[in-house]
């Protein structure tokens, strides 16, 4: 298999040379083939030496990774950005299924990102311009999106609402989103993931393997942990230690 061309864009030099070693010393399937410090500089780079995936650092000194992504029309490479954000910032690039990097970046959250980053190019599922200025404009704090989520579809990104989702499903690392169309999305990120996004969006985690909406429960039956039939019909038990928190929240 062919290795996956990348370039590195962020303004501290340090960063540059940290990251590129990181990604040398962990991630033999990345072929570096570039750098640049600017925002001017990068355009150029990634124009002419067309890489796969872009690793771009947010804040830069006179402008930010956001300006440089508004240059091009369609995006034909993927991207992880790397950023020292706060946990807002961090919230809107999980609802838009966004991969980053936080600062000082860890080696295995790199190879994760490389990972899911490359089944995304393999599979050409590059992120829609629509999709990142919903991110851009959360990050940038002029709306937060707390009612819709994106989710991988055959060719791209689908925004979903959350009153669509009936339950999410782990299995194994990934995650399945059961719709209230009857249509079945998974994602490359686990539910423990979904359960920290959306735990203030009237989800619960009713056992290990299931997040459900709150709004499509049916009926709660009781049992040692009980069982929550869901307005679709499914049945999803409840694990004892949360059983008492579900109770309460029905209660109030």
């Amino acid at each position: 298999m062919q290795p996956v061309t990348a370039v590195i864009i962020d303004d501290e030099f340090q960063s540059r040379n940290v990251l590129s070693k990181l990604i040398l010393d962990t991630v033999p399937g990345i072929k570096m083939i570039g750098q640049a410090a600017d925002v001017d500089e990068a355009f150029i780079t990634i124009t002419d030496l067309k890489p796969q995936l872009v690793f771009l650092d947010i804040m830069m000194r006179d402008k930010t990774g956001f300006d440089l992504l508004q240059k091009f029309e369609t995006y034909p490479f993927d991207i992880i950005f790397t950023t020292a954000f706060n946990e807002f910032a961090i919230k809107a690039f999980r609802y838009n299924a966004i991969d980053y990097l936080l600062k000082p970046i860890d080696k295995n959250e790199l190879i994760l990102a490389v990972e899911r980053a490359t089944q995304r190019i393999n599979n050409r599922l590059h992120a829609s311009p629509q999709q990142m200025e919903d991110f851009f404009r959360a990050v940038q704090g002029h709306h937060q999106i707390q009612n819709k989520i994106a989710l991988p579809s055959s060719d791209g990104f689908e925004i979903i609402e959350l009153d669509k989702i009936l339950y999410c499903q782990s299995s194994s690392s990934y995650t399945y989103f059961h719709l209230t169309d009857k249509r079945k999305l998974i994602s490359s990120y686990p539910l423990r993931q979904y359960d920290e996004m959306l735990s203030e969006q009237n989800f619960f985690r009713a056992h290990k393997s299931y997040l459900v909406n709150l709004s499509h429960v049916k009926l709660y039956r009781k049992g040692e942990g009980g069982t929550i039939i869901m307005t679709d019909g499914q049945e999803i038990e409840v694990s004892r230690r949360n059983k008492e928190a579900l109770i309460k929240i029905f209660k109030t």
